[in-house]
């Protein structure tokens, strides 16, 4: 069965805008966020007019219905991504908190001097920055695996690089930047072989293809609901069950406790251990909705889709004087992400002049920037694609690029 994205849109009110110059918006930014359907906003609007109350602490009728609301949206996670358990779904706020929870949790007590730490040479800053810290902190060593020409990972000294001092291998599975999907079988498989935990970034993956985390056997996965239709401000960290149990709290407050003295606690189980405080619970009764809406339209139908648009804009892109891609031509490896530069122009320039034409991309290092020191580029522009994107919004931008172009062209003749 395939999608119908015409049909699709109209559930979105934003994309049905004109910019303030009277052009359509032409939303091509996906990669940093999704966005909403009237579904997922009606259901956060619902929760404050007629539904707010703190959860987990109220006898009263609206706290027990939101804490129902809350913790429904915990079950449907776990079985939406074929999770261990519900209570292996940790709720957070984003991807970047999540991975900053194992870093201060799990990382603390098993990472010592010495140790290695596994990243990849083109992460994004949120799965390089808390390693960084937590190596600086415990005077660990980081390693990274090294990428090929088409930028998957390299895994040809796959043994050297993890060994028996790694204690963690923190990888992405999906590229922010070229859109490059990793088959991660090797390096999880490896990490086994030493006794490494394996740490997942899904804040790409999650939202354009089907997860199954029993089936991929990794210890930790985060991702984030903004990404695939949810409110902002909601992130989810899957962990197994039993290294979650071992992993003392991160954060100490309300809601994470079992008692309380005045020198001492004990802690709730889990998952209220790592949720700490009043969490965003609109967010949360959000993506429980963004999740139904997903599930309707299926995640291998948004797979097929988005690759269908990647194979159509990859024929569009190579026929553009000029024009660099970056990422594999391998259309099984990579999803609907586009990276690209334009000879003698900033990307900055030409995402001002897209926006003249309503079209929104992301231009810059995309906090990648090992990435782009490896590439030798300042930046790129992005276009990253979702199942709400037509060929038509490929044109649209083809057609700007070739605008850009043409003023570039003028100014240097000038």
């Amino acid at each position: 069965m395939s999608l119908d994205p015409y049909k699709l849109r109209n559930d979105f009110p934003i994309l049905s805008q004109t910019m303030p110059n009277g052009k359509p918006l032409v939303y091509l930014d996906n990669g940093a966020t999704s966005q909403k359907p009237l579904s997922v906003i009606q259901a956060t609007n619902d929760y404050y007019t007629k539904e707010n109350a703190n959860i987990h602490r109220g006898v009263y009728y609206l706290s027990q219905h939101a804490t129902e609301l809350f913790e429904r949206t915990r079950i449907k996670t776990s079985h939406f991504f074929q999770a261990q358990c519900a209570k292996a779904i940790i709720f957070t706020r984003g991807t970047t908190d999540a991975i900053n929870l194992v870093a201060q949790t799990y990382g603390r007590v098993n990472v010592s001097e010495g140790d290695e730490i596994v990243l990849s040479v083109q992460e994004h800053h949120s799965n390089l920055v808390p390693w960084q810290m937590l190596a600086r902190e415990k005077k660990a060593f980081l390693k990274f695996i090294p990428i090929l020409a088409d930028t998957t990972y390299d895994l040809s000294k796959l043994s050297e690089i993890i060994t028996k001092r790694t204690k963690i291998v923190a990888i992405s599975q999906m590229s922010n930047v070229t859109g490059t999907v990793h088959d991660l079988r090797k390096i999880i498989d490896r990490a086994r072989q030493v006794g490494a935990k394996v740490l997942v970034d899904g804040a790409q993956a999650a939202c354009h293809m089907p997860i199954h985390l029993v089936d991929l056997d990794v210890d930790f996965y985060a991702f984030s609901a903004h990404k695939m239709l949810g409110p902002t401000g909601v992130g989810v960290l899957f962990g197994k069950e039993e290294i979650l149990e071992a992993m003392p709290p991160w954060l100490g407050g309300g809601d994470m406790i079992e008692s309380v003295e005045l020198e001492s606690s004990t802690y709730a189980a889990l998952p209220a251990k790592l949720e700490a405080g009043t969490p965003n619970i609109a967010g949360v009764i959000g993506f429980s909705h963004a999740l139904d809406y997903l599930q309707k339209v299926g995640m291998q139908n948004i797979k097929n889709h988005e690759r269908m648009l990647t194979e159509y804009a990859l024929e569009r892109f190579q026929k553009i004087g000029g024009l660099t891609l970056y990422g594999t031509e391998d259309l099984d490896k990579r999803g609907g992400v586009i990276s690209f530069t334009l000879e003698g122009i900033h990307p900055h320039d030409v995402g001002s002049i897209l926006d003249e034409e309503g079209v929104a991309i992301r231009v810059g290092h995309h906090c990648c920037q090992p990435l782009m020191k490896q590439l030798q580029i300042p930046g790129t522009c992005r276009a990253s694609f979702y199942f709400y994107n037509t060929k038509e919004d490929i044109d649209v931008l083809i057609k700007s690029i070739e605008k850009v172009k043409s003023i570039f062209g003028r100014v240097v003749r000038k």
